[in-house]
């Protein structure tokens, strides 16, 4: 596992899992004093975040990285400690560092509080 102190999560759009997931790792890595941070990127992202998942974040009083999603990039990938992954990884990132597959969330589209609680389960287990 590579020294670095980031850990991105990676959802097709970059625009609602990734991101929810990328929001609330910091928040308790910070209230557990861990030094990694997460970043949230998507495959083939969209041109603006989900409304969906920011209304939720707002509502739960989570900060976010509020710019449009970013794609996820070989550099980055190689230099992160871990790679959490929603969706397929393009064959160029398989195999470039440590990945964990997330299944079972269901779309943020579809209900927020369910697909960021099943996310919230997710990250428990990471921290921990």
């Amino acid at each position: 596992m590579s020294d670095s102190k980031t850990i991105i999560f990676v959802c097709e759009h970059g625009a609602a899992k990734s991101v929810i997931a990328a929001a609330y790792f910091n928040q308790l890595a910070i209230k557990r004093g861990l030094d990694v941070r997460a970043l949230a990127r998507g495959t083939h992202p969209d041109s603006a975040l989900s409304s969906a998942a920011v209304a939720g974040l707002r509502s739960d009083g989570i900060p976010f990285a509020d710019g449009p999603p970013q794609k996820l990039r070989r550099a980055e990938v190689e230099s992160a400690r871990k790679i959490v992954t929603f969706c397929e990884l393009p064959e160029e990132f398989v195999d470039k560092t440590a990945t964990e597959v997330w299944e079972g969330v269901p779309p943020v589209s579809a209900d927020y509080a369910q697909a960021r609680d099943a996310i919230l389960k997710h990250l428990k287990d990471l921290v921990e």
